[in-house]
């Protein structure tokens, strides 16, 4: 394992280094070819230039490797001043006195490159062609020029390679932190709609718990016909909750439980239709949609014999599963966990379904939950 990794260190290190060969070769060959453009514009009509290609090849030679010799060196002093720039004052923080300080260091360096260069050619070499000095001062000058335009391009060169892999660490670093955003945000959500999943509501339990003891004292068939459906009912409210759908057939199966429940609590106080098209039941809903929705009806309207409360469960032909309650408020407003209509809408949103429609008229409450 250590080996692999050993090689892949290796081949990416060697593929930065690669990387970094081509881009001074291209650098070298722009100093060159700019050297020998500016020479040559700088004075087009010099006689020098007619009879330059019919020299001896050595002469050739000789001035080209000149050319290439001192264009590298203008190249290396050029990176190396914008590399120590952009440690010690790089472009975000100060824009403009950095390319003020970055062009003379530049123009500095260019001059002393020449001075240093000419000194070291006349120190050197006996067999220079006279001249007077005017001529001389007029050449320097022109390779001063020369070499300020080489060093200058080699720097925006350089500058803009700097600003460009700055803007791609940006722009990754920003899409890094978009993508941990998202994943804080999803595991957030996921959070959220797990202990969504997980309400259940306190009062459904002790409701259940004090009929069931009552009916074991009066009907203990019907106490234990109560505790099995009643068992059947938080099992599924344990098992399924963890899901985020279900199938409709499953939650229908459910409820029939349930309402044995609701119907042995409350008695005729309440009445039940069921109409679910069968080719609805295949489709998916969300889990304890359809109790919480009964629970929070029941919880709400008054539920006597004489004037029943009408809860129907049906499928309409927009592929909607459809809960409508009659509207008989009670007197007194009940507490509330705030569980039931809150808790499904939360769920649909999270999962990023279509919101149930709630619609509310003066002797109907309706809650139309999309199929999945």
């Amino acid at each position: 394992m250590n080996r692999i990794s050993t090689i892949r260190k290796n081949i990416v290190r060697n593929k930065k280094i690669l990387s970094t060969m081509k881009r001074r070769l291209v650098i070298w060959a722009v100093a060159v070819v700019t050297f020998c453009v500016f020479s040559y514009l700088i004075d087009p009509f010099d006689p020098v230039w007619k009879g330059y290609l019919d020299a001896p090849l050595k002469m050739i030679l000789e001035d080209a490797t000149w050319i290439i010799f001192f264009s590298i060196i203008i190249s290396e002093v050029s990176i190396f001043i914008d590399r120590t720039l952009n440690k010690w004052l790089p472009w975000r923080n100060r824009t403009i006195k950095r390319l003020f300080i970055q062009c003379l260091l530049q123009i500095v360096g260019s001059v002393l490159i020449v001075i240093i260069i000419n000194a070291i050619v006349d120190g050197t070499s006996v067999t220079l062609p006279e001249m007077d000095t005017r001529k001389e001062y007029t050449l320097l000058g022109q390779w001063i020029a020369t070499n300020i335009v080489i060093s200058l391009i080699i720097s925006a060169f350089n500058t803009v390679d700097y600003l460009l892999e700055n803007w791609k660490k940006t722009a990754v670093e920003a899409a890094q932190h978009k993508l941990r955003a998202s994943k804080h945000k999803q595991a957030a959500m996921a959070a959220e709609l797990q202990a969504l999943k997980l309400q259940i509501d306190p009062h459904f339990i002790f409701n259940n718990l004090s009929v069931l003891s009552e009916l074991i004292l009066e009907d203990q068939q019907l106490g234990y016909d109560y505790s099995e459906k009643f068992a059947r009912v938080y099992r599924y409210l344990l098992v399924n909750s963890k899901k985020d759908i279900i199938a409709v057939e499953e939650e229908l199966k459910f409820l029939e439980s349930y309402i044995f429940l609701i119907e042995k609590r409350i008695g005729e106080g309440v009445i039940f239709k069921i109409d679910i098209q069968e080719e609805y039941r295949s489709r998916f809903t969300l889990p304890l949609s359809l109790q919480l929705l009964v629970e929070n009806a029941i919880k709400h309207n008054q539920t006597s014999k004489v004037n029943p409360l009408e809860i129907h469960v049906y499928t309409n032909p927009e592929g909607e599963l459809v809960v409508s309650n009659t509207f008989l408020p009670l007197i007194n407003k009940p507490d509330s966990s705030g569980v039931g209509l809150t808790n499904i809408i939360a769920r649909y949103e999270i999962l990023g379904y279509p919101k149930p429609v709630i619609e509310k008229t003066e002797d109907k409450f309706i809650v139309k939950l999309p199929l999945i």
